[in-house]
């Protein structure tokens, strides 16, 4: 009988250590967003400034559908390579969890990239937009919304297009993401 109760405790003690060792990726936000190698900006997807934009019922759809983004960047310096490649290697590894499913892949000019959702296929709840360049660094985009849809994602960007947002109010990420 002790055997049995020293082999649950021990069968606990290994379960709970193992839930804890990966990191979310709302935690590694708030664990980055003090670090001075990163630069982090909340904003609501009101920024967007789609009033009087010319949408059409699906784009309407997936503005509405929005709620925020965060914004996370990494700015790659001499001094830091070191730290980028240890925090690029983490956010990877979070970004392989199952709770993450894969819609693209980006490959450019510019870097290399993913865009990845969380929750069921019609009914998203974050889409996460990572990319990565070894000579800039990597930004890590978070889509905060109700009730998305992989669509959704694509009628987004038609509807930033057709928009006069030039990237205003981002401060120092707008920069850094545009180059």
């Amino acid at each position: 009988m002790k055997h049995i109760i020293k082999s649950i405790w021990v069968a606990a003690a290994v379960l709970l250590a193992s839930c804890s060792s990966q990191q979310s990726l709302q935690e590694y936000y708030v664990d980055n967003s003090e670090n001075p190698n990163f630069i982090a900006i909340d904003v609501p997807a009101s920024i967007l400034k789609m009033d009087g934009v010319d949408l059409t019922e699906t784009q309407s759809e997936a503005i509405e559908s929005l709620r925020k983004f965060n914004l996370l960047a990494f700015k790659k310096t001499v001094d830091n390579e070191a730290e980028y490649k240890a925090e690029k290697t983490k956010v990877k590894e979070i970004l392989k969890g199952d709770d993450f499913v894969e819609l693209m892949k980006i490959n450019s000019q510019y870097g290399k990239g993913v865009i990845k959702y969380i929750g069921d296929e019609d009914a998203i709840d974050e889409v996460i937009i990572y990319g990565d360049s070894s000579d800039k660094g990597f930004a890590l985009v978070r889509v905060l919304g109700k009730d998305m849809n992989p669509a959704h994602i694509v009628q987004l960007m038609q509807a930033i297009q057709k928009s006069d947002y030039k990237g205003e109010g981002l401060g120092e990420i707008g920069d850094f993401l545009k180059g």
